[in-house]
């Protein structure tokens, strides 16, 4: 079993970093395999609607700035954590960017698989960022991971949010939980209980 965590911060080992490394800890020490995946600072295009990507197999037709690697590896994991730092009460625009065109271009390699979002900020905007995120996995039929408070770090450096207890607890909170229903889905697997069967989409346009 293996869990993807994706670093939507520009820096690679800043709040957002510190609060994901939390989280791979105790998944490794439930034996579960996982790979902190930095975005990057450099340009990554917005999804543009060409619909090209229908076209293609979990894949968009621009491949020029990592986003059909993350799909290839999205499609080996078996869970996923988003981590954002907020800029201006939601989350960074560059994630948002990535998500848009994973989810759109292959939603089928995060179905029924269980997804946590998390955020890191100096004050405020955290619960805001942690529900645009979550809209994604229920779109996509993934099993929302919870903790035991809302999936927040606070601090403007690293070292703050070493000091944020309460945050570190709920980060590897989140990883035991995690670990907990991967477990458990492994051994519905190995029962005999299949993935649900998801209707054809019926689509319903009654604003024109």
């Amino acid at each position: 079993m293996k869990v993807l965590l994706l670093n939507g911060s520009s820096r690679s080992n800043g709040c957002t970093y510190t609060a994901l490394a939390e989280i791979t800890k105790v998944l490794r020490e439930e034996q579960i395999e996982c790979e902190i995946v930095h975005i990057g600072n450099q340009p990554i295009r917005d999804c543009i609607g060409c619909n090209k990507c229908q076209e293609l197999h979990n894949s968009c037709v621009f491949d020029d700035d990592g986003i059909n690697e993350l799909l290839k590896k999205a499609e080996d994991a078996d869970g996923f954590i988003f981590g954002t730092p907020v800029y201006f009460a939601h989350p960074s625009g560059r994630l948002l960017s990535v998500l848009d065109r994973l989810f759109y271009a292959g939603s089928s390699v995060f179905r029924h698989k269980p997804a946590a979002a998390i955020s890191s900020a100096r004050r405020a905007g955290t619960t805001a960022s942690i529900d645009v995120l979550n809209k994604y996995f229920t779109i996509a039929e993934m099993p929302v991971v919870s903790s035991t408070y809302w999936n927040m770090v606070h601090g403007f450096t690293p070292e703050d949010v070493k000091k944020d207890l309460e945050g570190l607890q709920t980060m590897r909170n989140i990883g035991r939980n995690m670990a907990w229903l991967l477990k458990c889905i492994q051994l519905g697997k190995e029962q005999g209980i299949n993935i649900p069967t998801t209707e054809k989409s019926a689509c319903t346009n009654f604003i024109r």
